[in-house]
């Protein structure tokens, strides 16, 4: 089954907590329901931007390892 995803934005370089807001900043611009696809470095961003996002009332539905990094997929609340 392939995830059909909205956008998808590159945050790999980008630290916390400055890569929950532009993940935060995309997410408004999309239509409830919408999935967006994030590309996040390990550590801290892995580890801070789902929860937050969360938080947020957003639904995590994919945290997929990618060579070295990691795919998001959130979908909007």
């Amino acid at each position: 089954m392939t995830i059909q995803v909205s956008k998808s934005i590159d945050l790999r370089g980008v630290p916390c907590p400055l890569s929950f807001v532009r993940a935060k900043l995309h997410l408004e611009k999309l239509e409830t329901g919408q999935l967006l696809e994030v590309l996040l470095d390990g550590g801290e961003p892995i580890e801070q931007v789902p929860n937050s996002l969360m938080s947020d009332g957003h639904q995590i539905k994919v945290i997929e390892e990618r060579d070295r990094s990691f795919a998001l997929i959130v979908q909007k609340a």
